[in-house]
Formats: C-alpha cells, structure tokens, sequence
C-alpha cells in the first residue's frame, strides 16, 4: 500500500475577486509594490497574501497515477475554458471575458475547450515580481540591439502587445539509487615509424550514483515554444508560496494542457538523461563505452504549480515571432525576424576580407 498523499490546498477559486476597499473595483496584484493596487484609484488593498512559512507539500506520485479519480480537482469558479484555434493554448476566463484575444498568440479565434477532466488543483505558485516597466524596457533594448533585424522591424511598436499571465508546470522529486558497469578506456601510444599511434586499453569498470532529484520542471503549457521556455527557465521553485489568488487578481491563468501521466513520463525521461551522464562521469580513464544503467527510483513526487510569465507575440511579414519574460527574475527569451539583406552584406564583407588576407 502506498502512502496517502498530503492534504490538498482548500478550495478556492482561481479568478476569485479582491475589491478596492476605496472604490470596489477589481484590487490587481501590484509586482512593483507586491500588494494587491486598483489600477483606477491606486489604493493598496488592506488585504496582504500570506507569506509561506515552509516548504511546500509534495504530494505522492505513484499514489496519484494510480488514484487520479480520487484526486481533488477543478478551479471551483465560475470560469470557463477556451482553446485557441491557432497555437492552441488552452486559458481560463471568467465567463464575460472569453471573447478577448489569445494572450498567447494574440488571435482572437477562441473556442469553448472541452476537457475530459477537471484539471488538478494547483497548490502552489510563484508570484510576479518584475514589473510590466521593467519588462518593457527589458524588450525595447532587446530589439535594439538585435542589428540584424530589419530596420522596420526596431521601429515597431511591439512592446504595446505584452501580456502578463500564469502557465501551468509541474515539479517532480524523485531518489534513484543505481548501480552501473561498463567498459573504461585508457589512451597510450605506439610508436609506428616515425608516428605515435594512440591506442586504447579496455577495463570492466562499475560504481554506483546515488542522487536526489529536486523539483525537475516540466511544462504543462503548449502556447509557448518549449525551445523559449528553456531559455528563461529555471524557475525559482525554492521561492514558491501555498497558492492564494490574490497573486492571481489581474492575470490570465491557463488551464494545463500536459497531463501528469505524459509530464511525470517527461520528467522521468530527462531524470534518466541527467542519472546516465552522471553515472559516465564516474567511469574512469579517458572514455567508456558498454554503459549500462540499473535505476532503482523511491520517494517519487509531484506539485502542480503556477509560474509568472510575460508573453509578446507578434506578426512581422508571414512569420510570426514570440517573446518569453520570466516574471520571478526577469530572464528573457525570444525569436526575432532577420534581415537577408544584411546578412547578405556581411557574407560579402568577409569574402572580400578573405581575398585580401589571401592574397
């Protein structure tokens, strides 16, 4: 029998609302002054979310894959969800709010998205603490210094489609005790003539690796290219706090895409990755070859958390073009369009440098 996994969070609702004591209207989590601010009358809400005062609950994989029917689940909110019909990012909105734009891709073909299961409850999450200012200048000075992107392209004022919102990831822990053989190489030379010739001596080799793998992150969105998520990855999961949605007011959530079964798979794939080049790294010698692995996983864990991200994406010519800001530490990641012609002028540049030097 496996453990019970911890008490899940309570139920509360992810676009909940926090009133302005001053004027009533909707308090907005505030990255600047990390409190909830109305963005009409500027008052900071009496309300302070409170702050984490240990480590966030894991909860039992093994359990989980097994019992996901007994799993709490849902938003519990009158929401709903909408897929977008062009990178297919799935969003949760309040019910009014639906027929607004992607915040992903900026198109406005939104569909209802039928889910064929509620989606696990967050427990945990990061709150935004760069500011859209500080984000902005970030981008401007990104596109700015981009000098092979066309020059149309650096006057364009593309920093006015700047989205903030909370995607969805999951962290996996997991303890792996594993055993390896292989075969280790040690160089040495023979002299052939007047050559030395490297030659090879091959040893059974064996050890073993034991490692704790810590919050491994597997996204749970698709409207973000995974190659840009990696770029402002990792994440400061040390920093998360219990889930409260007054970190939520004001922003778009997504609703996960990446079932746990398919990220715990993930996650299992990039811990063997990791546990294989540590065990190479202990073969000794110059090389190995033969490795063989023998993992042994216990303690295997999960969170389903939110993270802050900003996300621009932008039309220029036939292509378009995305933009990834790590809401926790302000990282940045993006793609851009490249000017042919200038890259044209320099391969011209350096042929007539090569002529030169080579004459």
């Amino acid at each position: 029998m496996s453990t019970p996994p911890p008490p899940l969070p309570e139920d509360i609702t992810a676009l909940q609302k926090h009133v302005c004591v001053a004027c009533g209207a909707q308090a907005e989590w505030n990255a600047s002054r990390q409190r909830l601010v109305c963005p009409f009358c500027g008052t900071e809400s009496a309300y302070v979310p409170t702050e984490g005062t240990g480590p966030i609950a894991e909860r039992d994989l093994d359990h989980a894959l097994a019992e996901t029917d007994a799993l709490h689940r849902g938003w519990k909110a009158e929401t709903r969800s909408v897929q977008c019909r062009s990178c297919k990012a799935v969003m949760v909105f309040e019910a009014a709010r639906v027929g607004q734009n992607c915040e992903f891709c900026g198109s406005p073909a939104l569909v209802d998205y039928a889910s064929i299961k509620p989606p696990i409850t967050p427990s945990s999450l990061l709150p935004f603490r760069v500011s859209e200012a500080q984000v902005r200048e970030t981008v401007r000075h990104w596109f700015s210094s981009k000098w092979l992107a066309p020059n149309a392209f650096k006057r364009k004022a593309l920093v006015d489609t700047l989205r903030g919102l909370y995607i969805p990831y999951w962290t996996f822990d997991a303890r792996v005790h594993c055993p390896w053989r292989a075969e280790a190489g040690y160089h040495y030379y023979e002299k052939q003539g007047n050559n030395q010739v490297r030659r090879t001596r091959w040893v059974p080799a064996s050890g073993v690796v034991d490692h704790f793998f810590d919050d491994m992150l597997v996204p749970g969105t698709t409207g973000i290219d995974r190659g840009l998520l990696a770029q402002v990855e990792p994440f400061p999961t040390q920093e998360l706090l219990p889930y409260d949605t007054a970190y939520l007011s004001g922003h778009v959530v997504e609703q996960y895409q990446i079932v746990l079964t398919d990220a715990a798979e993930q996650g299992l794939a990039h811990m063997h990755a990791q546990l294989r080049q540590m065990c190479a790294d202990q073969v000794p010698g110059d090389t190995y070859q033969n490795l063989q692995i023998a993992p042994s996983w216990s303690g295997r864990t999960f969170k389903h958390v939110l993270v802050p991200v900003y996300v621009m994406t932008y039309n220029y010519g036939r292509q378009s073009y995305q933009v990834v800001v790590n809401a926790s530490n302000g990282r940045m990641g993006g793609t851009y369009p490249v000017s042919w012609v200038k890259v044209a002028l320099i391969i011209v540049f350096v042929l007539i440098v090569l002529m030169i030097v080579n004459r």
